[in-house]
């Protein structure tokens, strides 16, 4: 179900951004605007969408307009041009107040600074949105309480931040916008302060507490590493350009240019790609009912040296390798379904790369892929796991 929608968002700096945008609409760059109008090109016509309980990592290098797009979407920024929703509301078209009542009520910000008030305690930090809404005290601290349970942090509510780590603070960041129980968590460079072992411990964090919670998250990074732990899609920007949005699958098998290719070039693909990714087609499988002279023909015919056996509507029954089936044809046996291997591994569509190593190696099959309802969709042989880490795959998984 779709939350947020933004439409062709565009955003120039400067006074008089008119002659500006009528240039960019022209084809003129960020950098020639610039020299002939002396203003700044922050988004360039974004369009996208954001359901609710998912994970948007917006991601791209300093100044590629990231920051510049999340602050459009509670408005804290004016869009020169374009729209945006929230729900069926169009934020945009709001008046002073009815924008204040929605960030009230739909939104809540956690910053890379952690913007925590020095001289106020963890419990009374945490509650500063509802104070600000006028909720009653009580309510208020049994709200922040429950927040920074959540997060963690229960037994600190009396300390100062200084007296807290980074990634204690950050916690109380999150908590603060998690008290206000917003239907959008915005989350700009939340992370990047930290060191790196308190930054991982953060992303895995923010993973637990969102199959929990189910926010709609909008979550700004630099750190494609970062972007591809957490983010059920990836948003990719260059001078202000939306470059290319899908998930870190999508982006990694199939970049849209040379300048995805190149930010994706470094990544460790074994942890990020899918079995569905590197896995073929089942081009010949055999039958219950099928006889060991049939599946052998099979086999020979595809240069295979054993099979998988399926039901009609391709629920996957087991295994048989050659040698079993050509002693069931000495023997006389009519059918495989008594000879088949039964107990075998099998894998998700969605199981990482990284995780299928082991059972590869101790496998003498292919390693079977099988849906929810354990249905064969495909097969994973070795080699194909090796040209899809060293040359990338297409989107059908083939190498």
């Amino acid at each position: 179900m779709e939350k947020i929608r933004v439409e062709n968002l565009t955003k120039i700096f400067g006074p008089h951004p008119e002659k500006a945008l009528e240039l960019l609409r022209a084809g003129s760059t960020k950098d020639e605007i610039m020299e002939k109008t002396r203003h700044g090109v922050g988004v360039v016509d974004a369009s996208f969408t954001v359901d609710e309980g998912e994970i948007l990592v917006v991601m791209g290098l300093s100044g590629s307009g990231k920051s510049t797009l999340i602050r459009h979407l509670n408005r804290l920024i004016e869009p020169t041009a374009g729209k945006v929703w929230v729900d069926d509301q169009e934020i945009t078209a709001l008046d002073h107040k009815q924008l204040l009542e929605v960030r009230r009520r739909k939104f809540g910000m956690v910053l890379l600074n952690f913007g925590l008030f020095p001289h106020r305690t963890v419990l009374a930090n945490t509650e500063y949105g509802l104070e600000v809404q006028g909720v009653e005290k009580s309510i208020r601290e049994q709200k922040a309480r429950d927040a920074l349970n959540l997060v963690g942090l229960s037994g600190w509510e009396d300390v100062r931040p200084a007296q807290l780590s980074g990634g204690m603070q950050q916690r109380v960041g999150l908590a603060r916008a998690l008290t206000v129980d917003p239907d959008i968590l915005l989350m700009d460079e939340a992370f990047s302060a930290l060191d790196p072992l308190i930054r991982r411990d953060m992303q895995h964090e923010l993973i637990a507490l969102q199959a929990r919670v189910k926010k709609t998250i909008v979550f700004i990074t630099h750190d494609l590493d970062e972007a591809l732990k957490i983010g059920d899609r990836i948003a990719l920007m260059k001078d202000g350009k939306i470059i290319q949005i899908g998930t870190g699958e999508d982006i990694l098998t199939n970049p849209a240019n040379r300048y995805v290719e190149r930010f994706v070039e470094d990544v460790d693909k074994s942890k990020v790609l899918t079995a569905s990714s590197v896995m073929n087609k089942a081009r010949v499988v055999s039958y219950p009912n099928d006889g060991p002279h049939v599946a052998l023909r099979k086999m020979r015919e595809e240069g295979i040296s054993s099979i998988f056996v399926v039901t009609s509507d391709y629920t996957l029954k087991g295994w048989l390798d050659a040698e079993t089936a050509s002693q069931a044809a000495k023997d006389g046996i009519k059918k495989i379904e008594g000879i088949i291997t039964t107990e075998i591994p099998v894998v998700a569509a969605d199981e990482p790369v990284n995780n299928l190593f082991g059972q590869m190696a101790d496998s003498k099959m292919p390693l079977p892929v099988v849906d929810e309802n354990h249905k064969l969709i495909g097969v994973i042989v070795r080699g194909s796991i090796l040209a899809a880490l060293s040359e990338g795959v297409n989107s059908n998984g083939n190498s």
